[in-house]
């Protein structure tokens, strides 16, 4: 019976099967790039808002705390937009009659919220709780970045679950003194000797992350919360 496939199909049948392979695993390499990259995480991104709050000028230059505007972001799983009349308490004795704040003096004339573009937005079916994670010493400077340089606010990190899971396995990376929270320039080195401390800070020798941070988990009673249901709920 004479052949039906020439041979050549042996090597071309080779060739197919593994250029296959590697197609697939080049395809799935480049989702991944894709899938951390600002394009699919919004990190870095700048979204325009209906007024250019400057965090830059609110927090650095005026030294405003986050708690004056984000009210509820140690009682609530939301940090809370402010109110109108919030901005209303300075600027209706200063700046009134900017043109870049008519969208502010418009909302508090009619009661009508300003509808903010939201920078860092979770997926539906991620549950964040940010009053548990202030009261277990993680900084806003953790998860949100150098707000107070942020002349518009921007997404710092990529939200993805495994950025998530990097701190819930070894949280204490990232713990600070409860009092600290919402110091942007806060560091580990700068941290006094307290009366729960051991005797690791003196003149040539300084706190530092690792060290603190063991002590602080124990402290606040840290979990390594890793359960699916912890977040997805």
């Amino acid at each position: 019976m004479p052949q039906v496939f020439h041979r050549s199909f042996n090597v071309l049948s080779k060739l197919s099967i593994y250029g296959a392979v590697f197609l697939i695993a080049g395809l799935g390499g480049a989702a991944a790039i894709w899938a951390r990259s600002s394009y699919s995480t919004s990190v870095g991104v700048t979204r325009p808002q209906p007024v250019p709050f400057s965090h830059q000028h609110h927090v650095f230059d005026l030294g405003i705390d986050c708690r004056y505007c984000h009210t509820s972001v140690e009682d609530s799983h939301f940090a809370g937009i402010p109110p109108t009349k919030t901005c209303m308490n300075c600027h209706s004795e200063i700046w009134v009659g900017a043109d870049m704040l008519a969208p502010v003096r418009e909302s508090y004339r009619t009661d009508r919220s300003i509808e903010w573009n939201r920078v860092h937005n979770l997926a539906d079916f991620c549950y964040f709780n940010h009053s548990i994670h202030v009261a277990k010493g993680v900084g806003c400077v953790t998860c949100h970045g150098r707000v107070d340089h942020m002349p518009l606010v921007w997404q710092q990190n990529t939200l993805l679950m495994e950025w998530c899971l990097d701190c819930h396995r070894n949280p204490a990376q990232n713990i600070r003194p409860r009092e600290q929270v919402f110091n942007m320039t806060w560091e580990a080195a700068q941290e006094k000797q307290k009366d729960w401390l051991p005797n690791v800070t003196d003149e040539n020798k300084r706190m530092n992350q690792a060290t603190l941070g063991a002590i602080l988990v124990e402290r606040y009673d840290i979990q390594s919360k890793m359960s699916c249901s912890t977040c997805h709920r």
